[in-house]
């Protein structure tokens, strides 16, 4: 199993940053963890104003839930995706990395790197 890595949420304007997905037009690699990222990382919708990464909250009580960016498919690791050979209570992070999603990924591979974390 994988390391569980938190998404920690900007208080100021709410944006969540998602290590399973990073910031790749950053340079944040995905799968990098919120406390491995620089002091000097500042929140990409309102860093412009000086947001740093001490404005970030854990989210204490994720849901677990990941939207697909592309189409607005929600995985939720309470169902899971049976159909797909994915059995409930399966977390996002423990998904395999060739997974795509199952509603677009069927027309171009979207995959993991795609889906941010709600709450």
């Amino acid at each position: 199993m994988k390391k569980q890595m938190k998404p920690y949420k900007c208080e100021i304007c709410g944006y969540i940053y998602d290590p399973v997905r990073g910031e790749p037009k950053n340079g944040i690699p995905p799968g990098t963890a919120f406390e491995d990222l620089p002091d000097t990382y500042v929140c990409p919708v309102c860093g412009k104003a000086n947001i740093t990464k001490k404005e970030f909250v854990p989210m204490e009580a994720p849901s677990g839930r990941y939207r697909c960016v592309a189409c607005g498919y929600m995985y939720d690791p309470k169902r899971g995706e049976p159909k797909n050979g994915i059995k409930p209570g399966t977390a996002f992070e423990d998904l395999p990395d060739t997974y795509v999603c199952p509603i677009c990924g069927v027309y171009a591979k979207v995959g993991k790197s795609e889906f941010v974390a709600t709450e």
